[in-house]
């Protein structure tokens, strides 16, 4: 008989993306890892959710793993398809409960960079921008960050602001007149939230096999970590199977 491998660490990632959803609620999603975690959840604990992906596309018909948010399969046969800017406008709506996003850095406020890497005057990398994620960060109720977690993609502070997060922390966020805020940050070390005063990223779940000392290790500033630090559960073998042979089974996304 063979046994089943355990979760590689994008796996992870896209297993607990999919616990962050509820049943009946309005996803929006972008291209990657979050496209395969909301369609986890939709084949497990959570199948009325309406899928909203960035392109325009609602709630299409189940079909194969789309390969970007533009795949004909995010809008197949869906009630409506509209222009991005239009899908956009559903965040600023209130029609949507929870939103995903990453970026090439998220910093201990939840800040997204998907601009620059360096400065505008002095370019290391020029990166492709917004692409609707600061509609996204500033307008939804409740955002997930995701990534994979470096200490150079998680810095004490991102190159540039292109999506707001908790600004500097405190306050800050409500001052600036945005409304929710990222509720949780997504990496193969395991779950954060923010500390609800300082709005500081802090560790309160951990992946199979991880440590304190390991997700420090690949974090680029000091780490709060929460009292009740919970070890989360290695997802079962049918949720395994469905992942690797439903969703995603030629690993367009969750392979290395």
């Amino acid at each position: 008989m063979t046994q089943t491998a355990p979760a590689n660490p994008l796996e992870m990632v896209a297993y607990n993306l999919s616990r962050q959803i509820e049943d009946n609620q309005i996803v929006y999603i972008g291209t990657g890892i979050p496209m395969v975690g909301a369609l986890l959840a939709k084949k497990t604990h959570a199948p009325n959710i309406t899928m909203v992906f960035e392109s325009g596309g609602q709630d299409p018909l189940e079909g194969d793993m789309p390969w970007s948010v533009g795949c004909p399969f995010t809008y197949r046969k869906s009630p409506m398809s509209m222009e991005m800017a239009a899908s956009f406008g559903q965040c600023s709506l209130g029609y949507v409960d929870i939103a995903f996003q990453g970026g090439a850095q998220i910093d201990m406020y939840g800040n997204v960079n998907t601009s620059v890497i360096g400065s505008y005057e002095q370019v290391k990398s020029l990166l492709p921008g917004s692409g609707g994620g600061n509609d996204i960060g500033s307008l939804t109720d409740r955002s997930v960050l995701v990534g994979l977690q470096s200490p150079e993609r998680f810095p004490e502070k991102v190159d540039f602001i292109t999506t707001p997060g908790y600004l500097d922390g405190g306050d800050s966020r409500e001052k600036a007149g945005l409304m929710g805020g990222p509720v949780a940050v997504v990496t193969q070390s395991g779950i954060f939230d923010f500390e609800p005063e300082s709005k500081r990223m802090r560790l309160v779940a951990m992946n199979p096999g991880m440590t304190v000392e390991m997700a420090q290790m690949a974090t680029g500033f000091e780490l709060l970590v929460a009292d009740n630090l919970q070890e989360i559960e290695a997802p079962s073998t049918d949720i395994l199977e469905i992942l690797r042979n439903d969703v995603d089974p030629r690993g367009v996304f969750i392979s290395f």
